[in-house]
């Protein structure tokens, strides 16, 4: 069956690898935290200048003076760090951030991701996604497979507003892991249950299917 927004975050901890330095976006990027592999050490960053951040706190222990970009509260791990977003963008834009993990409203095949505007409905402003795409030399996106009425987010092109283009690496959605790949989308995993041929009657983009694809482990 397909994952819910847990196990989605579940799979994409997996790929976090130790000593890394790792930027979580909003929405399901920030669940991440909480599932980090035993023997793991990673230093999450939070582009409104947090160095440090762990899981999300348990109710009650909740601490309102900290929080990350998206204004969630959060705790801090022993050694965490706060300081300016100048110093945290810089660090950003220095390439000092070994993996981004993005949602996303669409991804295309080509790996372009827009995750920040849909015309006609007002927002706050892209944040610092324009600067984490345009920096990060790994970005993993976490987002669902289908949008609201079952049509396919992993497009040919975009239609909304891009973010970046051609900078998303890997997709992990409550169907399938993906590659990014110069032919389109590469299915690498698919989640408990599903199909391969599920998977490619909702995935607009190019889907290329090599040998038996194994079942995502959560």
């Amino acid at each position: 069956m397909p994952l819910d927004k847990t196990g989605i975050a579940k799979r994409i901890a997996k790929e976090v690898k130790d000593g890394y330095y790792v930027n979580l976006g909003i929405g399901i990027p920030t669940l991440v935290a909480n599932y980090v592999p035993e023997g793991i050490n990673v230093e999450f960053q939070s582009e409104n200048g947090v160095l440090g951040m762990g899981p999300f706190p348990y109710e009650g222990e909740e601490d309102a003076d900290v929080i990350n970009a998206g204004k969630q509260t959060i705790t801090t791990l022993p050694g965490a760090s706060f300081f300016d977003s100048a110093m945290s963008f810089s660090m950003i834009r220095g390439k000092h951030v070994d993996l981004t993990i993005l949602g996303a409203m669409e991804v295309s095949e080509e790996g372009d991701i827009a995750n920040w505007k849909i015309p006609g409905k007002m927002v706050k402003g892209m944040g610092g996604a324009m600067d984490l795409v345009a920096s990060a030399e790994n970005i993993i996106v976490a987002m669902m497979h289908v949008n609201k009425a079952g049509e396919s987010k992993l497009l040919k092109k975009c239609s909304l507003p891009l973010t970046g283009v051609r900078c998303v690496k890997k997709i992990v959605t409550e169907l399938a892991v993906l590659e990014v790949t110069d032919k389109g989308f590469r299915l690498l995993e698919r989640a408990p249950g599903v199909s391969v041929e599920y998977i490619q009657s909702v995935t607009e983009g190019n889907l290329i299917v090599e040998g038996e694809i194994l079942e995502m482990e959560v």
